[in-house]
């Protein structure tokens, strides 16, 4: 074999943006339909900076006929005159060179959310062409790039008032570096209104310009406080009013905002300058810290603990509680590779001293409320001391009984946890055709008796006592909430497989709501699925043809022609199969079709609102959500 060379020819420079061109998912995460948005939100708080710095009230993003999207903003107008050490006007520094920006110090911007000076110049790198208006000083400047490369000098277009100021950026995504280059609306409409919630007063106005014309508009005067009421609307508020800290210590701005519901769900959510931070940090250690310390001194004070009683603990104060924390930091310390966790230390001890200070005159000033607050903290204490005793009962169960499995599973032979799989299948027949099926060597079935308990309405006591849900915590092995260890997944895919019927939906969604509850990470790191049971079999002369959707079908028909010859069945549920088909459509890993079940962290708050509306008490949002959404269901079952 030649030995290869190995020199200084073999290592690469790679100018300007090549080295992002190169590598997209170093600058964007990925160059699927998660890193395509991504380069909307770069644009997009790039002007949300200059709102935070005071100076622009408005944002509107159009997403264009041909895709393409425009970000208009009222800020000050991205700079314009020669930067003194490129030799280029600011702007083409922006937008051509890397690590470049006014977030560097020297006064551009106290506060940002661009954690890494990268944005306006990685979208110009991974688009077919960027074109950048500046309207400044009575005057409009333009520069057009394509694929990052300058097309022209900065050049003057036209005139405009001398009080219009700004900043019109439109690009077209590369079709070149991404696999889907569709943008979504609704994507687009979440990240838009949480931006819109974290900055109060200011103004987004989201248009689509394509076939189906939409425009939501959003601005929301009471900030973080109108974020906590949208998050809650569909539970039933403990108190009336959503309370408020705000305060600056210690160079940290603090806003918190909070208010408990009837649910036994906690959803806090965190954010540093804008930028959602799903792992914590030192903001969140902050506000727990001071939660737990002054909800057990007023309840000490006021003879609602007894002296023989044990302390809340913080599990117990924050049960049923939405809440959100956003710091605003001059230089945010992120730790880890992800970045989605705070590391400052002052952030600590000035969330901990507003929230600690701000909370206790609310406690006193408000002692229906506060009663309230308690009374349901030390519910929680009583039913967490029950799930305990539950928890450890099955705990030396499995120690006695060498990690007993759940007597319905049908566990699969092989041993490594990346060769093996898990049905959750409902029903017994089901059941018995899946087991028959399968393949043993990799492939578990977990029968479910009927419709699982609804865990959005349960306690932790309810949770543990049910059988259902016992044998699915058994079977994968991970444990939930605390004792959760993502290292004893006894399986890599986690298949939910119901019928395609209304109540098969039904199913998966209790389903779903009981992993994405007790068990997130296991839908983070991708090991969740649906499967994809077909919805006709057509047979004729003899040949077998089967559709998973109504295109399908009519694909079908027009292919193999539509005459009396044709049987075509339409399958309810999977009851209806043999084995054979069942491997042969569904179960089958060179045929089937699965879902992967995803979740998108900057837009928890929509995923946790999307599960409350579909699965709490309050009827009238989850009407709402089906009117809306109606017209996107296809193959319905009346």
């Amino acid at each position: 074999m030649a030995e290869q060379q190995y020199g200084a020819d073999q290592i690469q420079i790679l100018e300007g943006l090549e080295a992002v061109r190169k590598r997209p998912g170093m600058y964007i995460g990925s160059t699927s339909a998660r890193g395509l948005h991504h380069l909307v939100y770069e644009i997009v708080d790039n002007a949300v900076d200059e709102a935070l710095a005071g100076y622009c009230d408005s944002i509107e993003v159009f997403i264009n006929e041909d895709n393409s999207i425009t970000v208009v903003d009222d800020g000050r107008g991205i700079p314009v005159d020669i930067q003194k050490k490129a030799g280029i006007p600011a702007v083409e520094v922006v937008f051509t060179i890397l690590h470049a920006g006014g977030k560097f110090g020297n006064g551009g911007y106290k506060v940002s959310g661009g954690l890494h000076g990268v944005g306006a110049s990685v979208v110009n790198a991974l688009s077919e062409w960027l074109e950048v208006q500046v309207y400044r000083d009575g005057n409009v400047y333009q520069q057009r790039y394509e694929r990052g490369r300058t097309m022209y000098p900065l050049k003057i277009v036209g005139t405009c008032s001398p009080d219009q100021h700004g900043t019109r950026v439109s690009f077209l995504p590369d079709k070149e570096i991404f696999e889907e280059t569709v943008f979504d609306y609704d994507t687009l409409k979440m990240r838009l209104r949480e931006t819109a919630f974290l900055t109060k007063n200011l103004k987004i106005v989201l248009h689509d310009e394509r076939e189906e014309k939409h425009e939501h508009t959003f601005h929301y005067e009471g900030g973080i406080k109108e974020f906590v009421s949208y998050l809650n609307k569909g539970k039933t508020p403990l108190y009336e009013n959503v309370l408020y800290c705000e305060g600056t210590k210690d160079g940290v701005y603090v806003e918190v905002s909070m208010q408990h519901n009837d649910s036994y769900t906690e959803n806090i959510y965190t954010f540093v300058n804008n930028i959602n931070t799903p792992e914590g940090g030192t903001h969140l250690t902050g506000f727990k810290n001071a939660l737990t310390k002054t909800f057990n001194d007023y309840a000490r004070k006021n003879k609602l603990l007894k002296e023989n009683e044990d302390s809340l603990s913080g599990e117990d104060i924050r049960e049923g509680l939405t809440a959100i924390v956003s710091v605003k930091v001059e230089e945010p310390q992120f730790e880890g590779q992800t970045k989605q966790k705070l590391g400052n230390s002052e952030a600590r001890g000035a969330v901990d001293n507003i929230v600690s200070e701000q909370l206790t005159y609310y406690l006193e000033q408000n002692p229906t409320a506060a009663k309230a607050m308690c009374e349901k903290s030390i519910m929680a204490q009583r039913a967490r001391a029950a799930a305990r005793k539950a928890r450890d009962l099955t705990r030396r169960k499995s120690a006695l009984e060498g990690m007993a499995l759940p007597g319905k599973l049908a566990d699969c032979s092989d041993k490594n946890p990346e060769n093996c799989e898990i049905y959750i299948v409902e029903g017994d027949s089901a059941g018995g055709s899946a087991k028959t099926a399968r393949s043993r060597a990799t492939q578990a079935i977990l029968p479910l008796r009927g419709k699982i308990l609804n865990v959005e309405k349960a306690r932790m006591d309810k949770v543990y006592a049910n059988a259902e849900i016992k044998a699915m915590i058994t079977a994968f092995g991970t444990g939930i909430h605390d004792d959760f260890d993502i290292s004893k997944l006894r399986y890599h895919k986690i298949i939910i497989m119901t019928d395609a019927d209304v109540d098969g939906a039904h199913i998966s969604t209790l389903l779903l709501t009981f992993i994405y509850r007790f068990m997130p990470e296991l839908i983070k790191q991708g090991y969740v699925y649906l499967a994809q049971p077909p919805l006709y079999k057509i047979e004729k002369n003899k040949r077998v043809w089967y559709a998973y959707s109504d295109e399908e079908l009519n694909s079908i028909l027009m292919d193999i022609g539509r005459d009396n010859s044709n049987k075509i069945q339409r399958y309810k549920g999977l009851g209806e199969m043999d084995a054979e088909q069942l491997w042969e459509t569904t179960m089958d890993p060179e045929r089937r079709i699965l879902l992967r079940v995803t979740m998108d962290e900057e837009t928890t708050s929509e995923v946790d609102l999307t599960f409350t509306t579909l699965m709490g008490d309050q009827v009238e949002p989850r009407r709402e959500f089906i009117e809306n959404n109606a017209k996107k269901v296809k193959n319905l079952d009346i």
